[in-house]
């Protein structure tokens, strides 16, 4: 292989890795949207899973949370998926670990779907069984603490820190927020589940989490990855 075309290899791999970073980004991105607003249209169901199936229901704001939660499970794995050949040339089993989590994490939320659309259905079928709708609300929300409440602090934060932090490929001062954010969100949510605090007293655990991934989606959706990050000069 001659200079010139060494040099044009390289080039184009740069370019393909760069292609990768904005793909990853906005798809971290729609985890975001889709996340926030399908908690938000699932409130009726939330809040008061009983009144729900008594009253008239808002059923298509129900299905709308549904089919934005199933786009927030195609882009969770759709973020590890893409950023896979990348990772792996930092560690290889670092980046299967970070694919294995966003796809127990999608389970979880794959599950909660299914438990919010049977309080849907109950409001159709059985609009007296309050005692089922209940328990499926309850279900939903235990979906949510073992899914983003436990495995989110170790898949974005600790193993998505660290990889971004060893290679580069973002500021390694912003990858410091995924590795506090995980443990701190971790011990939160482990707080809610052993009943030390609410959901709300456990809020602002959420924050240095919630910084990091919202720079992570950003930044490499704008600005792709460091161009001096080592890893993007080695053949995959």
């Amino acid at each position: 292989m001659t200079i010139t075309q060494r040099h044009e290899s390289t080039a184009g791999g740069m370019a393909d890795d760069q292609r990768t970073a904005r793909i990853f980004g906005v798809l971290f991105i729609i985890t975001f949207l889709t996340s926030i607003t399908a908690v938000f249209l699932f409130q009726p169901v939330s809040d008061d899973p009983a009144g729900y199936i008594a009253s008239g229901g808002k059923d298509n704001q129900i299905y709308l949370g549904a089919v934005l939660e199933l786009l927030l499970v195609i882009s969770n794995v759709g973020t590890a998926v893409v950023l896979y050949p990348i990772a792996r040339r930092q560690s290889e089993t670092l980046a299967i670990g970070y694919v294995a989590a966003r796809i127990i994490e999608s389970v979880f939320i794959a599950a909660g779907i299914m438990f919010v659309l049977g309080v849907v259905t109950l409001r159709h079928d059985s609009p007296d069984a309050v005692g089922a709708a209940v328990a499926l609300a309850a279900l939903k929300d235990w979906s949510f603490t073992f899914g983003p409440g436990l495995i989110v602090p170790f898949g974005n934060g600790l193993i998505l820190g660290y990889l971004m932090y060893r290679s580069g490929l973002v500021p390694r001062r912003m990858a410091w927020f995924g590795l506090i954010g995980g443990p701190v969100l971790l011990i939160g949510n482990l707080g809610v589940l052993f009943d030390l605090w609410d959901r709300t007293s456990a809020g602002l655990l959420v924050a240095p989490e919630f910084i990091w991934e919202a720079f992570l989606g950003i930044y490499c959706a704008i600005w792709g990855f460091r161009r001096d990050s080592p890893i993007l000069s080695r053949e995959p």
